[in-house]
């Protein structure tokens, strides 16, 4: 193996944990049971907009990071096809 595919595969690895991460730190649609009990679920304006704000960021850098990982495992193979093979 190169370092350049050495390198891409430690990237993958890299944006791979930190998208799971993103993903997990995201507040789910659905509403909890303690929300449907009291009615309100403890929400006051200022709360409201903090956590959308929070929601949309961590949606943007989702969108981001499957992008860079997508782009980046595409060319992992395309590196890996051409020097298996000896493709030139």
């Amino acid at each position: 193996m190169s370092t350049f595919e050495i390198l891409c595969g430690v990237l993958l690895i890299f944006f791979s944990v930190i998208i799971t991460l993103v993903v997990l730190f995201q507040e789910g649609k659905e509403k909890s049971l303690g929300n449907v009990m009291t009615g309100s679920g403890g929400k006051t304006f200022l709360s409201e907009g903090k956590t959308r704000s929070i929601d949309v960021f961590l949606a943007k850098w989702t969108r981001f990071i499957a992008i860079v990982l997508f782009i980046l495992t595409a060319l992992i193979n395309v590196v890996t096809y051409f020097h298996l093979f000896g493709v030139r």
